[in-house]
């Protein structure tokens, strides 16, 4: 319901209603909304706090073109609070002061304060209580509007909420899981078998494994032939590994794999290896929070954002219907 934040109550209310007119000004006519008028008078009052930063924060050589920007645009939203009050009376939308004194005194109690502190506050924003109590009836006139004439048309379908959370909550687990099998041929050190082959005897001993491999001859043999690493006992077999879980030099050789592929051979430290991609596991969906926890949480931000666009196409239509003229 209501509250010192009324959903929409900047698109209605941008500037607080501000006193202090000079008593000087001459009033006259700005702006023509179908059979409504708005005076300069509700223009300097509505747009006195905005004109007031203006003067003080604009130099003074771009002030006036300043000025004439901060009128129009109070205008232009003088303009939407007329047509808004216009569309409520043709439906017979109406706002008692017992409706005006209920939201305000809901208003107090969420503020936690007395009406005397309340009334020192907006008279520090140089508001009265009757000029806020008026905005306030406006804000409750234009909820009802809403009510009638967007709110009640707009509806979330359940695959709108489910389809935002497989986007914004769901992730997939990069690279998924992969099931690896090694061979390698190392020199320069001493072998199992107590020998120490040179580079080259390495590299030959490599690319001959690598053949038969790759002709499909059993890899689990083959590695317990010719591999010289401590996997060679278990068939080369590594186990699974996640991506980031793996060596630059191994991820950057199976990454492409599909299962049952052999690896190009790659040379690290002082051996030469290949794998060979048993399986891979694609990456799994992976929740940020569980859905029946947040889909209502969704539902409302969707419900919002629908809700705050179908009230601007209807402002929009309203508008182009409306006889409106600057003067």
């Amino acid at each position: 319901m209501l509250s010192r934040t009324v959903f929409f109550s900047a698109l209605f209310l941008l500037l607080p209603l501000l006193s202090g007119v000079s008593a000087n000004v001459v009033d006259r006519s700005v702006a023509v909304v179908n059979d409504d008028t708005i005076t300069l008078s509700e223009v300097n009052e509505f747009g006195q706090s905005l004109f007031k930063k203006v003067t003080d924060e604009v130099p003074a050589d771009r002030r006036e073109a300043a000025l004439q920007e901060a009128r129009l645009a109070v205008i232009d939203k003088l303009i939407e609070k007329k047509l808004i009050i216009q569309e409520a009376k043709k439906l017979g939308i109406q706002v008692n002061d017992q409706e005006v004194e209920t939201a305000f005194q809901r208003i107090l109690a969420n503020s936690k304060t007395t009406e005397e502190q309340f009334r020192k506050d907006i008279a520090a924003e140089g508001m009265s209580e009757k000029q806020y109590r008026e905005g306030l009836r406006e804000q409750i006139l234009s909820s009802k509007l809403i009510n009638h004439e967007v709110r009640t048309k707009v509806v979330i379908a359940d695959s709108a909420v489910r389809d935002y959370y497989n986007t914004h909550y769901l992730s997939v687990a990069e690279g998924g899981e992969y099931y690896l099998q090694q061979i390698g041929c190392i020199w320069g050190t001493a072998t199992s078998s107590g020998t120490t082959p040179s580079q080259e005897e390495a590299k030959q001993k490599i690319e001959k494994a690598h053949a038969l491999a790759s002709k499909g001859k059993d890899f689990k043999e083959l590695a317990k032939e010719y591999s010289d690493l401590p996997s060679a006992t278990e068939g080369g077999d590594l186990g699974h590994f996640q991506q980031d879980e793996m060596a630059s030099f191994i991820r950057d050789a199976v990454i492409h794999l599909k299962p049952g592929e052999i690896s190009r051979i790659v040379e690290h430290d002082n051996a030469y290896h290949f794998f060979k991609l048993v399986s891979h596991q694609q990456g799994q969906a992976v929740a940020r929070e569980p859905f029946d926890e947040v889909k209502e949480q969704i539902r409302e931000k969707l419900y919002q954002q629908a809700l705050e666009q179908r009230f601007k196409d209807w402002l929009i239509s309203i508008r182009e219907k409306a006889y409106i003229k600057i003067l």
